[in-house]
C-alpha cells in the first residue's frame, strides 16, 4: 500500500490507520486531496490488518476548515459540480470504511471539515474545538452530507440552528447535543482515539463490519426490513474464521487472535 496521498499523512499504529489532514494553514480540502482520500480509504479496506481509521488535523488550531472558498469566487458551475462530486465520493467512502472510523477533532472543524467528521463513526473533540456548517452565510450549502448526517446525530432542531442560523457550537455544546461522543483536554484527541482503537482491536473485525452495516442501514430502512437481515448476517458470521476463533477463545479463557477473515 502506497503511503503517498495529497495533503494527507498516513501512519499505521498497530491495527489502526492514523490519517492527518495536512494542508496548512487551515487544512482545507482540495480536489486532489479529496480524490486521494477516496483512494486511501480503498487501500485501507484492502488491508485486512487495519481495523480502525483515525482522522485528525495537522497542528493545534484546525481539524479542517473545509473547502478553500477561493475555488468558488468566480461562480464557475463546472468547478462547483466537480468539487461537490469529489466531496461526496470522499466522505461517502469514509462513511463506508469497513472498520471503525474516529474523528479526532483537534481544533476548528468548519464546513467540509465538520462534514468529514460527520462521515466518521465516532467523534472525539478537544475542549477548545469549535464546529459549524456556515455555508449559507456565503450563499452556499453543505454539499458533503452535512444536511443529511447532522440531523441524524443532533435532531432536526439543532441541525437547523447550525445550518439555517449559522450557529457555531463549542465542544461542551457538541457533547450535550450528541454531535460528539467525548470531550478531552487540548492536544489529546489523537491519544484518546488510539485508546478507543485498542478496544476495537478486541472485537471481531468481521462482526464489527456486519454490525456497522446494520446500524447505518437503520437510517434508510424500516425496522421490519432490517430485522431479518440482522438474523441472516448473524448466521453468515459462522462462515468466518473469526467466529470460530472468538467462541473458542472465550471457552478457553484466552484472548482471541483475529484474522479478519
Amino acid at each position: 500500500m502506497t503511503n503517498t496521498y495529497t495533503n494527507l499523512q498516513l501512519d499505521i499504529v498497530g491495527h489502526s490507520a492514523v490519517v492527518t489532514i495536512a494542508n496548512p494553514p487551515a487544512n482545507t480540502w482540495t480536489r486532489a486531496g479529496l480524490a486521494d482520500l477516496t483512494r486511501l480509504v480503498g487501500d485501507l479496506n484492502a488491508n485486512r490488518n487495519i481495523y480502525s481509521l483515525i482522522v485528525t488535523g495537522e497542528g493545534q488550531k484546525f481539524f479542517s476548515a473545509g473547502a478553500d472558498v477561493n475555488a468558488f469566487a468566480d461562480g464557475d458551475k463546472a468547478m462547483a459540480r466537480e468539487m461537490a462530486r469529489r466531496f461526496g465520493e470522499a466522505f461517502e467512502a469514509l462513511s463506508q470504511f469497513c472498520g471503525v472510523s474516529i474523528a479526532a477533532i483537534n481544533g476548528y472543524a468548519m464546513g467540509g471539515g465538520l462534514e468529514c467528521a460527520l462521515a466518521c463513526d465516532i467523534r472525539i473533540a478537544e475542549e477548545q474545538a469549535q464546529m459549524a456548517l456556515p455555508e449559507a452565510s456565503i450563499g452556499l450549502l453543505p454539499c458533503a452530507g452535512g444536511t443529511q448526517n447532522l440531523p441524524w446525530l443532533v435532531g432536526e432542531g439543532w441541525a437547523k440552528r447550525m445550518i439555517l442560523c449559522g450557529e457555531r457550537v463549542n465542544a461542551e455544546t457538541a457533547l450535550r447535543i450528541g454531535l460528539v461522543e467525548e470531550v478531552v483536554p487540548k492536544g489529546t484527541a489523537k491519544q484518546h482515539a488510539l485508546l478507543l482503537a485498542q478496544k476495537i482491536e478486541k472485537q471481531s473485525p468481521s462482526s464489527v463490519s456486519a454490525c456497522k452495516k446494520l446500524i447505518q442501514g437503520a437510517r434508510q430502512n424500516p425496522l421490519t426490513q432490517l430485522l431479518p437481515v440482522e438474523r441472516e448476517l448473524f448466521v453468515d458470521l459462522f462462515d468466518t474464521q473469526d467466529q470460530k476463533e472468538g467462541v473458542n477463545a472465550f471457552l478457553e479463557k484466552r484472548a482471541a487472535e483475529w484474522k479478519n477473515a
